[in-house]
């Protein structure tokens, strides 16, 4: 049985898993009159303690287990994303992240311990006058509080202190910076949305750069969307905006929760901010985004075509989210109740049948390009497929091959284009207005592109 043939199987036998426990399940868990969703209205939402997922209750002492054999990047790959955004510095601080983390409820504490370590080593760098040790170390302790946030589900006073000391550490980071960084608000129905706005190393005053705009996962939060060393847009000149929409890691925190048409509101709020900055240039704004962040950026794209283009890595484009919120780990379906201000797990499934680009996809006329795993297991190829093909400009989709949701997992990244670094470089041809060919590439795993025109 070839790999495809085995996952169609396995899938299969999950669907036949679920309905056998579906039918055996006891008459008590049918609706009742307390529990039935009387109302879609979506505009008012004020949760009451974290979710309830049934799937992640029962299932906890497996969702241990798991994470016990496997480590802390059980379901993706932090370990590896904070490497990438702070540099080879962490490394020794993620091994032992792994030596910790045997259990769920192991990860906020190992990080918040990991963050006091870095604070205190930044404020005695400080003081013995080595500004560069202490802007690492208050990087660091910013995204390591950030962090330890994510296992919280709900606002209270300890994700409240978390959320501060965050900030706390940034702003001292942003003092020390090689480089100019602000906090933004964008207003938004009577509150506001943050971002972090930076501008490129040796910005001259007067010049007008290309900008990108940074919409992370579901997981990321935009102080690590640019890296400490060596970020791949701000090494090319462009500034970044690191944007946190409807939901994500802050608005929440707000009251802001997940609403689709609210990220197409954003996207012209934004747009409007960025072409009034002297600093840059209007006609190159571009976009990028991250597994969650492929489905807002396409929002955002659909909203306003002062976007020109949009690079995308690891994709969520099936419509509902079927598999990654009821095959995946359950703690990608509690976390996103979160971002969506729910708690009962009903009215999330049905509110979760608003998460659709269907009508949005087709009024994108900018630049686009996908890079994605052939084995996607958040997102089956088949809705990236669907979504590019709906989607109403140019584009180009890379699919590597035998890779997961992060494009790991496999040898094509190595021996073929290296997603990043690829798009990159697209990215800067697109804002260019250098033409491209509509292209479905299948890179193997020897890298060799076998290449196909799409419509």
């Amino acid at each position: 049985m070839d790999r495809r043939a085995f996952l169609q199987s396995g899938t299969l036998a999950a669907a036949a898993g679920a309905a056998i426990a579906t039918a055996a399940a006891p008459a008590a868990t049918e609706p009742t009159d307390s529990t039935v969703v009387r109302t879609h209205n979506w505009s008012h939402r004020d949760p009451k303690g974290e979710p309830v997922v049934r799937r992640f209750d029962e299932q906890r002492w497996i969702l241990d287990n798991v994470i016990q054999a496997n480590g802390v990047d059980w379901d993706q790959s932090h370990t590896g994303v904070a490497i990438r955004s702070g540099g080879p510095s962490v490394v020794p601080d993620m091994d032992e992240l792994r030596k910790q983390v045997k259990r769920l409820v192991d990860i906020c504490p190992a990080f918040e311990a990991m963050a006091r370590k870095r604070e205190t080593m930044a404020k005695y760098a400080e003081q013995a006058g080595d500004k560069s040790a202490a802007r690492d170390n208050y990087f660091i302790a910013a995204s390591y509080w950030a962090s330890a946030m994510w296992t919280i589900d709900e606002v209270k006073q300890k994700l409240k202190m978390q959320n501060d000391k965050k900030r706390e550490n940034f702003n001292k980071y942003m003092t020390l910076a090689d480089h100019h960084i602000e906090w933004v608000e964008f207003p938004y129905r009577g509150k506001s949305l943050p971002a972090i706005f930076h501008l490129p190393p040796n910005y001259q005053s007067g010049a007008k750069v290309p900008v990108i705009v940074a919409v992370s996962g579901m997981d990321g939060f935009k102080e690590r969307s640019v890296a400490l060393y060596k970020d791949a847009w701000m090494e090319r000149g462009y500034a970044v905006l690191a944007f946190e929409g409807p939901g994500y890691w802050e608005p929440p925190l707000r009251g802001i929760y997940v609403d689709v048409s609210g990220w197409a509101e954003a996207a012209k709020t934004v747009a409007d901010w960025l072409v009034k900055r002297p600093e840059v240039d209007a006609d190159k704004i571009g976009m990028t985004g991250v597994s969650y962040g492929s489905f807002f950026t396409a929002i955002m794209m659909a909203a306003d075509s002062r976007y020109k283009a949009c690079a995308v890595i690891g994709t969520c484009y099936e419509p509902g989210g079927e598999t990654i919120f009821n095959r995946a780990s359950p703690t990608f379906k509690k976390r996103f109740m979160f971002m969506s201000g729910l708690t009962d797990e009903r009215e999330f499934d049905e509110f979760r049948k608003t998460i659709d680009w269907n009508g949005y996809a087709q009024k994108v006329k900018g630049a686009y390009i996908v890079a994605c795993g052939e084995y996607d297991q958040l997102c089956p190829l088949e809705y990236t497929e669907a979504f590019m093909k709906a989607l109403g400009g140019h584009k180009q989709l890379l699919v590597y091959e035998g890779g997961n949701h992060s494009i790991a997992l496999t040898t094509a990244t190595t021996n073929g284009p290296e997603p990043r670094e690829y798009q990159a470089e697209w990215m800067a041809a697109r804002l260019e207005g250098k033409p491209f060919s509509n292209e479905r590439w299948f890179i193997e795993s020897n890298g060799n592109v076998i290449k196909e025109a799409m419509a």
